[in-house]
């Protein structure tokens, strides 16, 4: 059956739309199980019961007409244990429940799966047989395994709103739907979608319509002329190289060019209004669709043909595009996989908001969105954002949700909470100049995280007293080749120069685990529990030692350069790193003259096994700099970036506390500095909780800097410190989040607390 099983799946992802996965669904199941019906009932939020979608075997007009509420029938049943049943004599069961419309008196056998996403019932996949027959255990282990492929695809129907389409055909009006991501930048924007598109990447075009239907026309005929060219100059190179046989398939592809072919389908689509890349691709995506849902394997493996055929076109068509001239005045740009070249074309001034169907909290598109105050959101993976080009959205940077077609009632809200958020940071302006002490009197200090010059800037707008964690791969991201030492230098040089007389921590090379550079490409299946950080710097010495020369000579003259080694996990990888740093300098002073004072050298703790050598690490180093966001995920092993376990990372969990209080006290008996310079630092509870366990030097990005201080400033670390000794005794994250919440969110500090990132 396993071949049955990929040969569904193969078909399933062909599947134009939803309604035809389920007819899939059904007729396939049938065929393999030899049956005589296969049904799917899905479960409707706006009856709250399982609805007959599909069936291949019961009345085809019963479909969307019948209803079973939970434990209602067998269906019901199956939901509700959300297990499978199998019966051999289904009349028999007392759950049993006869529907005449459905036509279903001739079955008696039953066997029923649930479609199980994210612990949620979808609904239930049903199969029956005329004859009395008991399903083996291999039967009923696929049906069990059709249902969990079927899971993924319902959810997402249901994310893109296809499902409530179909489940309620009637509805004319569509509400607003809200898609989940990650949480990349605070804030809240209103805005019109700006769909930014990579090149040639049929999937990445979105759906757009035209006035002027003839210029596209032109824009089309004169792309496929140009592939018709290249294609047949491609044959005459083949000549003497490939058998007339196989030079046959550049003649079909000029067919397939032709107007009574797929060419001709593009026209039509055009002429209805759609521009010429959007009726391109559809059609080609088409076609690819049915050549992967072919029996034939020859057959199958020409949707690769189709595909490069696809590209090629697509890829003339956006040569003659005219580049859009004109943007709204608040706009989300909203793409597959954004990065910083997307801005390349776009007005900064006019970016109200930045998403992302791919990426993570630490892509370099969220960076920069935090470094510049723009909210932003990464991840959304079931956003159809090809087809939302022109909608108005809202883009929630604290909780990580896009909604789009959002109802009067939702704007109205989220109107008045941009508006307090303007008058908080108005509020919140004031405490620029003034010191960071607790309400009894302790100071906290507080750096930020940097990496771009703009993000260096806001900084120093908000009283930063130094630079926690500067991160030195943006330089390696803006460039295709590695930087020169001088390259690097000028960087350093800049940033050092800004901040001067304050410290500047400047990580070194932190690459691997999701941050990957073009010309480097790191190619593993589990990247965050594999050649990251220090281990690629130690392995490549002719990469770290150019870049340690780097940042020692852009420190001359200033000395505030501190040097902070990522992804320690053992004594040894420590003092090779100090042995290579120290060779750096005594080359730089003893042999080339320069006057440089030795930098203080820091480790990062953010994996688990450097918590359990803290006070060994702590006396080889002048400092100490928790990174919470790695050491969270390790700890929890939970990818914060996944979107699937979002919800089971979080900060305040116990685990995390008491690795937290065992590095503060390990590096208090070395008398070693210790500071954070995770999100944990940049979030109010965080802080409070940071400063009771003993750290007094907390690193964020600028943005959350005068929110961290405001609070800081109206708590006292007694009130603290009795708060931590309370939490560390609650079993789980939420417990303690909601007590945190409930005894810091006074009238004067409730604004703080919205959306904050660890939860």
């Amino acid at each position: 059956m396993l071949e049955s099983l990929r040969n569904i799946v193969q078909q399933v992802n062909a599947a134009k739309d939803f309604g035809e996965v389920l007819r899939l669904i059904v007729q396939l199941v049938k065929e393999v199980m030899d049956t005589g019906m296969c049904s799917v009932y899905l479960y409707s939020p706006s009856t709250n019961s399982y609805v007959l979608m599909a069936t291949d075997g019961l009345n085809p007009n019963s479909v969307g007409k019948v209803h079973l509420s939970s434990r209602e029938g067998l269906v019901g049943l199956v939901a509700s244990r959300a297990e499978p049943i199998n019966l051999e004599e289904a009349e028999a069961h007392p759950n049993f429940a006869f529907f005449p419309e459905t036509g279903e008196e001739r079955f008696r056998s039953f066997l029923g799966a649930p479609i199980i996403h994210h612990r949620k019932v979808l609904g239930v996949l049903v199969v029956q047989q005329q004859e009395r027959r008991r399903f083996d255990e291999s039967e009923e282990s696929f049906l069990v395994t059709v249902s969990a492929q079927l899971a993924g695809v319902i959810a997402h129907a249901d994310a893109t709103g296809e499902l409530d389409q179909l489940l309620n055909p009637q509805q004319a009006v569509i509400h607003e739907r809200i898609y989940p991501g990650v949480a990349s930048a605070p804030g809240v924007a209103i805005g019109t979608v700006v769909v930014i598109s990579s090149p040639a990447d049929l999937k990445a075009v979105p759906m757009r319509k035209v006035q002027d239907t003839e210029a596209e026309l032109v824009l089309f005929r004169h792309a496929m002329e140009q592939t018709k060219t290249d294609i047949r100059a491609l044959d005459q190179t083949m000549v003497n190289k490939l058998s007339e046989e196989e030079r046959a398939l550049f003649d079909v592809y000029v067919r397939m060019l032709d107007d009574h072919s797929m060419g001709g389908e593009v026209l039509s689509l055009i002429k209805e209004g759609f521009c010429a890349q959007s009726a391109w691709s559809q059609v080609v995506l088409g076609h690819i669709r049915l050549f992967k849902s072919m029996q034939d394997a020859y057959l199958r493996e020409r949707a690769s043909d189709v595909e490069d055929l696809g590209r090629r076109v697509l890829a003339y068509l956006q040569q003659s595009e005219v580049k859009r001239s004109v943007f709204p005045e608040r706009m989300v740009m909203i793409g597959e996989e954004l990065s910083a070249a997307s801005f390349a074309d776009v007005p900064l001034e006019n970016v109200a908001a930045i998403v992302s169907v791919k990426g993570s909290r630490n892509s370099h598109m969220a960076i920069l969105g935090r470094a510049i105050g723009i909210p932003t959101v990464m991840g959304v993976m079931d956003l159809p954002w090809g087809r939302l080009d022109g909608e108005e959205v809202i883009v929630d940077g604290h909780t990580g949700q896009v909604i789009v077609s959002p109802r009067d009632e939702l704007l109205q809200a989220y109107t008045q909470q941009i508006y307090e958020e303007k008058l908080l940071a108005a509020d919140l302006e004031k405490l620029t100049d003034k010191p960071c002490v607790t309400a009894d009197g302790h100071h906290v200090s507080l750096w930020v995280n940097t990496g771009l010059r703009l993000d260096s800037m806001l900084s120093l707008d908000r009283g930063a007293e130094g630079v926690g964690l500067y991160r030195t791969e943006i330089p390696f991201l803006m460039l295709d080749r590695f930087p020169s030492e001088e390259e690097q230098r000028k960087a350093y040089r800049e940033h050092l120069e800004m901040f001067a007389p304050r410290t500047v921590t400047m990580r070194t090379l932190d690459i691997g685990g999701d941050k990957d550079l073009p010309y480097f490409p790191i190619e593993e299946e589990n990247p965050f529990l594999g050649w990251r950080g220090i281990r690629i710097c130690l392995d490549h010495p002719e990469i770290f030692l150019v870049q340690l020369r780097a940042m020692m000579r852009a420190s001359e003259g200033l000395n505030n350069l501190s040097i902070l080694l990522p992804m320690i996990s053992n004594v040894p990888e420590l003092e090779s790193a100090l042995q290579l740093i120290y060779q750096v300098y005594d080359e730089l002073t003893e042999e080339e003259g320069y006057q440089i004072e030795m930098p203080n050298v820091g480790a990062m703790i953010e994996v688990p096994a450097a918590v359990y050598q803290i006070r060994e690490l702590a006396r080889r180093v002048d400092f100490l700099s928790v990174g919470t966001n790695d050491l969270t995920q390790y700890l929890l092993a939970v990818d914060r970036n996944n979107p699937r376990v979002a919800d089971l990372y979080h900060a305040c969990h116990p685990s995390v506390l008491r690795a937290l209080l065992a590095i503060s006290e390990g590096a208090r008996g070395e008398c070693t500095p210790v500071s954070v310079c995770g999100e944990m630092a940049g979030d109010p509870i965080g802080a409070v909780l940071l400063m009771a366990l003993g750290f007094r030097v907390l690193s964020m990005s600028a943005t959350n800097l005068l929110k961290v201080k405001a609070i800081l400033r109206q708590v006292s670390l007694v009130e603290a410190t009795k708060l931590l000794e309370e939490v560390m005794l609650m079993p789980d994250a939420d417990s303690v989040w909601r007590h945190m919440e409930k005894a810091l969110k006074k009238p004067d500090l409730a604004a703080l607390f919205r959306g904050t990132a660890m939860h």
